[in-house]
């Protein structure tokens, strides 16, 4: 069945969105480093090695919990639309990672950060959402895997533009080019319109219906499981994926210099790192649609919690203590760590499986988010461990664990496979 204008015009908006979302999250973590020697001196704090773990914990705190409040887009989209809610959110991303540039101090930058993530948390909403309720269902978990693959394709723009732009000008150009997003808008405003589903249930339910109705119907006797689970879920994703992922930046620029190379040869690898990891995360996204059907929505789930686990225990418990050639040894690890990553690919096909239209997109916002609240914490005391034991690879390899008790809940998810979207 050929996909209609409004399908492809809406697919490639939201894979552009949030590529481009990928792109604006990885920046920082590409540029922590030099951003931090360049604000703490600036800001009255020595930029040694302990203050740039510690307060690079804390700015990724700042924006979990930035992330952890766009759960509100959720119950905007189920009253008033996908579409121009998703708009919404690109504008509020781009706008505050484009002032990451003019940021004159730790704290401004810190403000900055956690403004941004309210955006680019709610982009995945929205994205995933509109291509659940707009593709015909015998292909939705083929948009879903290939709209999830837009963000990983992100983060290796972003090494490119950190390569290219970044490595020659510096990390406020690359934080300038991460504005970039706000042109889509327009492409968005007169090209997309809202989902049939939405707009069929919407006439069905009439002005009577309310966002507040939306987000608490997600605690409701049927629901209220669900929610539960899926929100603990995707907390062990995100503190296993951005302890992980976002240190691996200044992983490779600490290996690079242990093995004798220059910063300008170390900020490339770390971007070459990046574009492996992106790589293995694209193709276990495209994975993801055989695995969810021969092993199910909650077996799929599992495949990527297992080599999460793996691949962080080698890569940050291992390889990177060898007292040789753990630099190519840890690169190496990224691509299964990559692949691994790719867990969030199943969420964008299982969460619109599990709701009704009338809370779907307050459902996936609400799981998406909410749990990023614990994960700042976490990504802070994992920050405060790097500064604590001068080290980044024990701290972050405790972070396997948490893939451990998400093994354990999974046999009690609600399994949808062989279901159609729920009206």
């Amino acid at each position: 069945m050929p996909l209609t204008p409004n399908q492809v015009r809406g697919f490639w908006a939201a894979w552009a969105g949030w590529a481009l979302d990928g792109m604006d999250s990885f920046i920082y973590a590409l540029v922590l480093v030099p951003a931090l020697r360049d604000l703490l001196p600036r800001s009255g704090i020595a930029a040694d090695s302990a203050n740039v773990g510690y307060y690079g914990g804390l700015l990724f705190a700042l924006f979990l919990v930035g992330w952890g409040f766009s759960f509100l887009w959720g119950p905007v989209a189920d009253r008033f639309g996908r579409v121009r809610t998703l708009m919404l959110t690109i504008l509020c991303y781009s706008l505050f990672t484009f002032l990451g540039c003019a940021a004159q101090s730790v704290w401004q930058l810190a403000i900055f950060r956690l403004l941004a993530g309210v955006g680019i948390g709610g982009e995945w909403t929205l994205g995933g959402i509109f291509v659940a309720e707009e593709w015909p269902e015998e292909r939705r978990k083929q948009g879903a895997a290939y709209m999830h693959t837009g963000y990983y394709f992100g983060t290796f723009l972003a090494a490119v533009v950190n390569y290219y732009v970044g490595a020659k000008y510096g990390w406020r150009a690359v934080f300038a080019v991460g504005g970039a997003p706000a042109l889509l808008v327009a492409f968005i405003r007169y090209g997309v319109t809202e989902p049939k589903k939405w707009q069929r249930r919407m006439e069905e339910l009439g002005e009577r219906f309310t966002a507040r109705q939306a987000f608490l119907a997600l605690f409701g006797r049927e629901y209220r499981r669900r929610t539960l689970l899926s929100a603990i879920f995707l907390l062990i994703s995100m503190v296993g994926l951005w302890a992980g992922s976002v240190y691996v930046p200044s992983s490779v620029l600490f290996l690079a210099a242990r093995a004798g190379l220059g910063a300008a040869d170390g900020s490339r690898i770390a971007s070459y790192a990046t574009m492996l990891l992106s790589i293995g995360t694209i193709l276990g996204c495209l994975m993801m649609p055989t695995l969810a059907d021969f092993l199910g929505r909650r077996g799929a789930l599992g495949f990527y919690f297992a080599l999460m686990f793996v691949f962080i225990v080698f890569g940050f418990g291992y390889a990177f203590y060898l007292p040789q050639h753990a630099l190519p040894w840890f690169i190496g690890s990224l691509f299964f760590l990559g692949i691994g990553g790719a867990n969030f690919a199943v969420y964008t096909l299982w969460l619109p499986e599990q709701y009704r239209t009338e809370c779907r997109a307050s459902a996936f916002a609400f799981a998406t988010s909410s749990g990023r609240f614990v994960a700042a914490g976490i990504t802070f005391l994992v920050g405060a461990g790097v500064s604590h034991f001068q080290t980044i690879g024990t701290p972050v390899a405790l972070t396997s664990i948490a893939f451990l008790v998400g093994l354990a809940l999974l046999p009690w998810g609600e399994e949808t496979r062989g279901k159609a979207l729920p009206l």
